[in-house]
């Protein structure tokens, strides 16, 4: 019996960890994939594992924090295109984009 639980409680934070996973490309697909698929004013590309290296390396606190309250100096405003976006949104996005970049 506690084998079984162990095995559904295994399974349930699978499922947990794809669900955030699809929650953050929906998030991408539908507000970051404009500047950070083409790279456009500057944006770091996803899947560019160089322009991205800098930035993982800065900590993922650093980049949720320029997903949530933009980047002076830049074009990436808070919370980017996603007005709407929750933080937790937010921060499923930027794993996402990170999970994609390494």
């Amino acid at each position: 019996m506690n084998k079984f639980l162990v095995a559904c409680a295994a399974g349930a934070m699978m499922v947990s960890v794809s669900a955030v996973a699809a929650d953050g490309k929906a998030v991408y697909d539908k507000a970051c994939v404009a500047c950070h698929a083409s790279g456009a004013a500057g944006a770091p590309r996803i899947g560019d594992k160089a322009a991205w290296a800098p930035r993982i390396a800065q900590g993922m606190d650093k980049l949720y924090g320029v997903a949530v309250n933009g980047k002076p100096g830049t074009a990436m405003l808070p919370k980017g295109t996603c007005a709407a976006c929750t933080e937790p949104d937010l921060k499923a996005a930027v794993d996402y984009m990170v999970s994609q970049s390494k």
